[in-house]
């Protein structure tokens, strides 16, 4: 009996570890505004109300900075199709990582960690914080930095497109997020980028 308790307890403890992870919404890969619209609705914005996004926004976001659009490539282009990218994200119910395969965000940290994805103070407001980490082993620095470039432009067309706001930032402590994220020697932050709703 007490090994049929413990062997409970230990499935128990398990699915509730694994259900942390965020099981997301097939993306929508329609809709939107037009092309040329949400090009010119592209900006950046600093002012941001502390409120959460729902996952079907959450997909769509992930998708189009990240996802899928064939069975082996990206919605954005990477130099010799290295895929270089993992893409993180901060909501307030943890740090996540994007597995796009799986449609899925799972859960790197819990609590709030928003505010560690950069110095500015409008961080710790922003719905979401994105950090994009190259594997500097599958391309070099600066192939990565072009690379990262088209995501985070996705990521301004996507927002620009469904009315949410969004600014590009390089200033965050690059040692500091790294530990957070437990990168190793090769893995580098290129790239923070915040989301949510304007004021």
């Amino acid at each position: 009996m007490k090994r049929v308790l413990i062997f409970a307890a230990i499935c128990l403890s398990t699915s509730s570890l694994s259900a942390q992870d965020i099981q997301l919404p097939t993306p929508q890969k329609t809709g939107g505004k037009p092309l040329m619209e949400a090009i010119n609705l592209r900006q950046s914005n600093r002012t941001f109300v502390d409120k959460d996004l729902d996952n079907q926004t959450l997909a769509n976001l992930m998708w189009s900075a990240y996802g899928f659009n064939r069975n082996d490539k990206r919605v954005v282009p990477s130099a010799n199709n290295k895929q270089e990218f993992s893409v993180f994200i901060a909501l307030k119910s943890g740090v996540y990582l994007y597995d796009a395969s799986a449609n899925k965000l799972i859960q790197r940290l819990k609590g709030d960690h928003r505010s560690e994805f950069g110095k500015q103070d409008f961080v710790a407001k922003a719905s979401a914080n994105l950090a994009y980490v190259a594997d500097l082993d599958k391309a070099d620095g600066n192939m990565a930095r072009i690379d990262c470039g088209f995501i985070a432009q996705n990521v301004y067309l996507f927002c620009a497109s469904s009315g949410l706001s969004t600014v590009a930032r390089g200033y965050f402590d690059q040692a500091e997020l790294k530990k957070l994220l437990n990168l190793d020697d090769k893995q580098e932050v290129i790239l923070c980028q915040s989301v949510g709703f304007s004021k």
